[in-house]
């Protein structure tokens, strides 16, 4: 592009808007029984889609940078600053998702049927972008429930397909992160070790809680130590998505997260459960205002519409593990202290110059 042409640029070039507002085609004006005119909320529920479509272009291009950044071994600490931006952004966008359904729920469902039938078998289910989405965060295709009884790419086309399948055979952000916990220091340093330390601050907070209760308080703790004890038996907790490491490493920064060294991991974990929260919110509201348009019927593309958005809701999650964690947190008054030697090397280096 030569410079003459960056000079002579206007904001319509600039942001393709011919291309863009030229993008929203009434095909209910073709339906011989509206005689060319079309159904007036059909360029609401036009609109609507198409942006979601560019916010969650958005937000896989905020993920390839964070991804970018979670492939380094190891992660540099300089760049969790820019990792908590993109997801920061993410998260804002996501609530703009949320939103959306807001000015969606304007039109009524007796308005959706003036035009519903026009658009046949296509589907946001063929939303190959939010499929991508799905799948770079780390939901695997064997969580997956089926739609209409098929796999979930079988109404994409071949393409699209494809390109599902080359994200599936790479890293998830999920795994990401279980490798990048996996790898946190301070956990194990030889002459310190959390989990140790940790279990016996449970035990021992459970053992005064027992004595300290009236007996018909003492069922419930006895069924949080066995909680506990499930936790701490197995080299590799049943049930969990995250390996013992990646567990042990993500209590670690919530219970320590003060720690000028973890505040930014400690971001980050707060971060995937809020981006985890809010697709769940979305797919729930989803769900609602579908059953507000079309009741029970079935939904566009074969789906069984209602039923099956309220399912994913519960099942399509992938932070789960992280909102699990809040079960074995223990109070600070209860927390083990830090050995010193580890609080220094936790600490900004100043504070020790400083000192």
């Amino acid at each position: 592009m030569s410079d003459n042409h960056l000079k002579d640029m206007d904001y319509g070039t600039y942001l393709g808007l011919d291309r863009i507002l030229d993008a929203q085609r009434l095909i209910s004006a073709a339906d011989p029984k509206r005689k060319g005119e079309p159904a007036h909320d059909e360029m609401l529920f036009i609109i609507v889609h198409q942006a979601y479509e560019l916010w969650f272009k958005l937000i896989l291009f905020e993920m390839s940078r964070v991804q970018e950044i979670f492939s380094d071994i190891p992660v540099a600490d300089r760049d969790l600053r820019p990792v908590v931006a993109s997801m920061e952004r993410i998260v804002e966008t996501l609530k703009l998702l949320v939103q959306q359904l807001d000015v969606l729920e304007t039109m009524t469902p007796l308005d959706f049927l003036e035009f519903r039938h026009v658009f046949r078998s296509a589907s946001g289910f063929q939303s190959a972008q939010f499929r991508e989405l799905e799948i770079r965060l780390g939901l695997r295709r064997d969580e997956r429930m089926c739609y209409g009884g098929h796999a979930y790419d079988v109404v994409l086309p071949d393409a699209a397909k494809a390109a599902l399948e080359a994200w599936e055979n790479k890293p998830s952000l999920f795994q990401q992160f279980e490798n990048w916990l996996s790898r946190t220091p301070f956990v194990d340093t030889g002459s310190y070790k959390f989990w140790d330390s940790y279990r016996a601050a449970v035990y021992q907070m459970l053992d005064e809680d027992l004595q300290n209760s009236p007996a018909e308080d003492r069922s419930k703790i006895d069924n949080t130590r066995e909680s506990f004890d499930e936790l701490f038996a197995a080299e590799e907790p049943e049930g969990w998505r995250f390996s013992a490491k990646a567990l042990q490493a993500a209590l670690f920064i919530n219970m320590y997260r003060d720690q000028p060294v973890l505040h930014q991991p400690y971001r980050i974990l707060h971060l995937a459960m809020d981006i985890d929260e809010l697709l769940t919110v979305w797919r729930y509201r989803h769900a609602l205002m579908v059953q507000r348009m079309i009741g029970m019927k079935s939904g566009s593309g074969g789906s069984t519409g209602h039923r099956y958005l309220i399912e994913t809701a519960e099942r399509h999650r992938v932070f789960s593990d992280l909102f699990r964690l809040s079960t074995f947190l223990i109070p600070r008054s209860a927390r083990p202290e830090l050995p010193e030697d580890v609080q220094k090397q936790m600490a900004f280096v100043y504070e020790g110059a400083a000192a």
